[in-house]
């Protein structure tokens, strides 16, 4: 698979991120469990994209052990190397959801694009992640959607964007005013991902509607 050029815009789980987050209060539209689980998904798919990692019979294999530039890219890929002995694609998934909301939102929050603000209640403190700009927290959605509308294909990096909205439920946050085109067009991207994508996003779509079907928090 080609490394994708990507410097000049958002990393796969930061654009899932601001998608499933686009709100004045850094409110999620999405179940806890769905959200965590996506933007799981979009950090193995930010180490398959670049080379690093595969996906292939509902495992995550190791192919490049070299250090992403990305810090957090880099701690998630040491994870798997350190873990060698867990393979299954769920159970990463799973593993890496329970701090994917709060490692993803401080990414963004190190980039400037968010600002992370703590609440204290009673004796719990809570974090939230509010936009700085809410235009640019609200441009992944837009983007998306525009790119659906065009005759040429998405890239790689879009479409698994693309397929993980759809697997974690986030459909409407970027087809709200899209017309009968752009729908088409998003049931014929995911089939046509590549293999380890396509996988990936399956695994990711079943974890989620297992997770809310659980009713797991």
């Amino acid at each position: 698979m080609d490394t994708p050029e990507r410097e000049d815009r958002l990393l796969i789980a930061d654009e899932f991120f601001l998608i499933a987050h686009n709100d004045t209060r850094g409110k999620a539209k999405l179940h806890p469990a769905a959200t965590g689980l996506g933007l799981a998904a979009g950090l193995l798919g930010e180490l398959t994209l670049y080379g690093h990692i595969t996906v292939s019979g509902g495992q995550v294999s190791v192919i490049d052990r070299r250090p992403p530039a990305d810090a957090l890219a880099h701690t998630v890929l040491d994870q798997l190397i350190g873990e060698s002995q867990h393979r299954a694609v769920n159970v990463w998934l799973s593993f890496l959801a329970q701090s994917a909301t709060t490692s993803v939102g401080e990414r963004l929050a190190r980039a400037g694009v968010l600002r992370r603000q703590e609440s204290r209640r009673l004796l719990r403190t809570s974090v939230s992640y509010l936009p700085i700009d809410l235009n640019a927290v609200a441009w992944p959605a837009t983007r998306l959607r525009a790119l659906l509308d065009r005759p040429d294909p998405p890239s790689v990096p879009d479409a698994l964007l693309l397929g993980l909205v759809v697997a974690a439920g986030l459909t409407r946050e970027v087809l709200w005013s899209a017309g009968p085109r752009a729908h088409h067009r998003l049931n014929v991207l995911i089939p046509a991902l590549p293999a380890p994508l396509k996988e990936l996003v399956g695994h990711t779509e079943a974890a989620v509607g297992a997770a809310v079907l659980r009713g797991i928090p």
